[in-house]
Parts: C-alpha cells; sequence; structure tokens
C-alpha cells in the first residue's frame, strides 16, 4: 500500500450512526460494505430483494462481527410500489446518516418492470432516485447525511444521457449500452442532487464510488439470472479469475466515499492501472457525467417517472 493512501483503518468509530446498504447478498460489495460499518459500530440496515436472502447476509456478518447490530429490509428496486413501501416502513429507523445505493444489475436481457421500465435502468436509477428522495427527510434529520451512490467505469462506454422516454424502447436494445447509461446515470444523479442539496441548504452530500473490477457475482447473475450452475459457474469462476480485486476489496471505494472527510461531488475508485484494482483514492469521472443539462434534464424525468418532486 501506497503511504498516505486511504485503508479499513482510516474508518472512524461509526458508532451512534444508521446506515442502510442496498443490494447486500451475500459475497458482493454491498455485503462487505455492511459488514465493515458494521464492524465500527454502526446500526447498519440490510436492504435486499427478498427476507431469506436478508437473513444469509445478517448470519456471514454476524459470524464475523457478533456484537453487529443489523436490521433489515425487503426492497425490490426494479419495482417503484416495493420502494415506497420499504420508505414507509424505514420511516421508523428515525435518522440515517448514510444511504448506500449499492444495489444494481449488470447485462441483463431485455426486460421491462411492471412500471413499464427497462430492467437496468429501473434497478440502476429509477428505484434508488425514489428510493433516495422519500429517505430525504430522515437523511437531514441525521444533520450531516451522506448519499453514496455506486457507479462503474462502464459509465464512460454511454455515448449519450438516458434523457428518451423510459417506457419506450428507442431502436434495438443492447444490454451492455443500457447498461452503461444506467451507469452514467447514477453520476449525473449524484452531481445534480448535491448540487440541489447546497442550494436548498440542506446537511446532506451526494457522492459516488466505483469499485473497478472485482470479484463478484453481477455479470453471472446478469447473464444467466443466477451465480451458480452450467455456464453461469463459468463465467463466475472466469470473472474471478481475472479480477484484480476480491469483492471486499471492491467495496473499499464505497467505504471510502461513505466515511471520509471529503466534499460532496467526489468520486472513489481504485487507485491502480486503469482504476481496475488498487487501494482507493479520489478520482475522476467523464465530461458527459459533468453536462449540466444533462444532469437537469435526467432529474425531471426522474421525477416525472417515479412521482416525487426533491428538493
Amino acid at each position: 500500500m501506497k503511504p498516505g493512501a486511504w485503508s479499513l483503518a482510516d474508518i472512524p468509530d461509526q458508532g451512534g450512526r444508521t446506515v442502510l446498504v442496498t443490494g447486500t447478498t451475500v459475497g458482493g460489495l454491498g455485503q462487505f460494505t455492511a459488514l465493515e460499518l458494521a464492524r465500527r459500530g454502526a446500526t447498519v440496515v440490510l436492504a435486499g430483494r427478498t427476507q431469506e436472502r436478508l437473513e444469509e447476509t445478517r448470519a456471514a456478518i454476524t459470524a464475523e462481527v457478533p456484537s453487529a447490530t443489523l436490521e433489515t429490509l425487503v426492497v425490490d428496486l426494479a419495482d417503484l410500489a416495493s420502494v415506497r413501501r420499504a420508505a414507509a416502513e424505514a420511516s421508523g429507523l428515525g435518522p440515517i446518516d448514510v444511504l448506500v445505493n449499492n444495489a444494481g444489475v449488470m447485462g441483463t436481457a431485455y426486460h421491462r418492470t411492471a412500471d413499464g421500465l427497462e430492467l437496468q435502468l429501473a434497478t440502476n436509477h429509477f428505484g434508488p432516485f425514489l428510493l433516495t428522495g422519500l429517505l430525504l427527510p430522515q437523511l437531514v434529520a441525521s444533520d450531516a447525511g451522506t448519499v453514496v451512490t455506486v457507479s462503474s467505469q462502464m459509465h464512460r462506454v454511454a455515448r449519450r444521457a438516458p434523457l428518451e422516454d423510459p417506457r419506450i424502447q428507442h431502436g434495438r436494445y443492447r444490454r451492455w449500452p443500457a447498461y452503461a447509461q444506467s451507469k452514467l446515470a447514477n453520476l449525473l444523479f449524484t452531481y445534480e442532487l448535491d448540487r440541489r442539496a447546497r442550494r436548498a441548504e440542506l446537511p446532506v452530500r451526494a457522492l459516488a464510488a466505483h469499485p473497478g473490477f472485482a470479484a463478484t457475482h453481477l455479470a453471472a447473475n446478469g447473464q444467466f439470472g443466477r451465480a451458480r450452475g452450467g455456464r453461469a459457474t463459468i463465467l463466475d469462476a472466469a470473472i474471478k479469475a481475472v479480477s484484480p480485486n476480491r469483492a471486499d476489496e471492491g467495496a473499499w471505494p464505497t467505504l471510502m466515499a461513505a466515511t471520509a472527510d471529503l466534499p460532496g461531488s467526489t468520486y472513489c475508485g481504485p487507485s491502480g492501472f486503469a482504476e481496475w484494482g488498487g487501494t482507493p483514492h479520489v478520482t475522476t469521472s467523464n465530461k458527459l457525467s459533468h453536462d449540466e443539462t444533462a444532469q437537469r434534464r435526467l432529474w425531471q424525468l426522474s421525477e416525472e417517472t417515479t412521482g416525487i418532486r426533491y428538493p
């Protein structure tokens, strides 16, 4: 590790803080994000699609940190009604210090959700947009709320922001360009949220992070809907063989963004070659992600799509 580089040892005590992390399946970035925050005393709310998976994650974390304080919240970010139900349940948590928008899908086959939205954009952007807005009063109530949204280096592949009517398919669906657009949307959202919070004088910062190339089940799940069995097992093993980062290391940039003393609109990622791996540092996103016109237009489209207005 380079002298002065950020490490897990830099995470301050999290006692008395409440952190909500989405997408906490065992073996993924969210689980390791939750684990390290629980290890340092935070009350961590594990948010995921099924109670069964959440209990698996709870067991994995308590096996390492028996004293962990964990809550669970069932939410399917691809379903706006599920997001609203989960936010209503989360209202009983009181102030939320950190929201980590980690959950996502990658490279999925074409599918429209119950809301008529393409699955990747629904899960990776519209669901988190709605959830963040519904939890905003609790983030404000913490008096120093932090929203961390997990993006990807794939945002650089997107040629344009996803600003068309999201309930209409424009041209032939291509899974990887669609994924890239959803990751660009994460950054457009982050920068616009941070600017709006400052303008409204809300005590909330918005930051983003990317894991580099980490050995998670995300690719196999996206391609086959599972991480084990037949070709899914082969792909999952191949990803792990070539990934410069373990899944726990892939969570480091998120943990840095969530706990370090950084200004809003900061983007954290690995410091190694092409940002594929290595210790986390402050990095930059592409020019398109900083297009303020695109940020505002996506915000307006997202409000119209989800039915929420904030701030």
